[in-house]
């Protein structure tokens, strides 16, 4: 069986990375220490899956050997989608609300701020309870990228009222935090629908059933539900 093993012919030559978007060749192979060159029945495929789990940016990984010189990587990267102001400054979260990166300042967010509420005694690698928190972030997890993309802010200070703002500063009024996974999709509709708007819209309101649209030029006591951008 050595003979096999130490052939030339069973040498890792190559790595077939899926799924990841942030993180290189380079940095999975050093994170995995996974070296070309070595035996490829020498690699243990799960002390590889292990050596990447203990990376806080890889959230799940599969490892295969491939004869007769690969190995495949499948990973699913931790992204943050929301930034909060902490006890020290601000920090990143991903989906299941686990921290990924503390900063003193506050820098050019690209992912929606949720605002409201400030988190203490949290520190990378930490994971956030807070059940308002996690809601919002199911929120924008179940978002599609545009539509994420295009919001700033998301206002949790009253749990029973909360808005999202997008980047032109139209309110999303989601109320309160239920129906989760229709408010996203009407949030997907409505993002889109608006690029292609021909009114101003002041704010949407999903905390009803029948989402309520209202244009900045609207009187005040105009009833405009069911209108769509």
């Amino acid at each position: 069986m050595a003979i096999v093993i130490y052939t030339p012919l069973f040498t890792l030559k190559h790595v077939e990375l899926h799924g990841n978007t942030y993180l290189t060749e380079e940095q999975i192979t050093d994170i995995g220490r996974i070296h070309k060159g070595e035996p490829l029945f020498q690699l243990q495929t799960d002390v590889v899956t292990q050596n990447l789990l203990h990376d806080l940016r890889v959230e799940s990984a599969v490892v295969r050997r491939r004869l007769p010189d690969t190995v495949e990587i499948e990973v699913t990267e931790r992204k943050p989608v929301a930034t909060m102001a902490c006890d020290y400054g601000y920090l990143d979260i991903d989906r299941n609300g686990k921290v990924l990166s503390v900063y003193k300042n506050l820098h050019n967010v690209p992912i929606p701020l949720i605002t409201g509420m400030e988190l203490t005694n949290l520190y990378i690698g930490d994971d956030v309870t807070d059940e308002y928190v996690r809601k919002v972030l199911y929120f924008l997890n179940h978002l599609n990228a545009d539509t994420l993309n295009q919001i700033s802010e998301v206002n949790i200070a009253r749990p029973d009222a909360v808005v999202a703002y997008t980047n032109g500063s139209v309110e999303i009024r989601l109320g309160q935090l239920d129906r989760l996974d229709e408010k996203a999709s009407l949030t997907d509709d409505f993002v889109s629908d608006l690029k292609t708007s021909r009114h101003i819209i002041e704010y949407v309101d999903f905390s009803y059933e029948a989402p309520f649209i209202r244009m900045k030029d609207m009187p005040a006591d105009t009833d405009n539900e069911g209108d769509k951008p």
